[in-house]
């Protein structure tokens, strides 16, 4: 199991286009995967563009190509500026004791 991680920049003017797709998508990621969902953005913007982050914790190793398909299923890339970026992070599992 992963938790994926996936960023990317969008202009402030379409944000509230982007939005509802976003939402939608993962709704359908989430009732065909099992998968949890989040959908974050930093609270401040630069240059005209926020950073939004969708968020899949506990999800399948394979998870990425299956979000990468459904946002272009989507039409994401439409309305976000530059490329979607994913990173994959894991539980640290408990160290053995050596000692006991």
């Amino acid at each position: 199991m992963i938790d994926l991680y996936v960023y990317y920049k969008v202009r402030e003017a379409d944000a509230a286009a982007l939005a509802p797709r976003v939402r939608a998508m993962q709704a359908a990621l989430a009732a065909s995967h099992g998968v949890a969902v989040q959908l974050k953005r930093r609270p401040d913007s630069k240059d005209g563009l926020q950073t939004w982050m969708e968020v899949y914790p506990g999800a399948a190793d394979t998870f990425a190509d299956t979000v990468d398909g459904a946002a272009a299923g989507a039409g994401l890339g439409a309305l976000i500026s530059g490329p979607r970026r994913a990173e994959v992070f894991v539980d640290l599992t408990p160290e053995l004791n050596p000692c006991a």
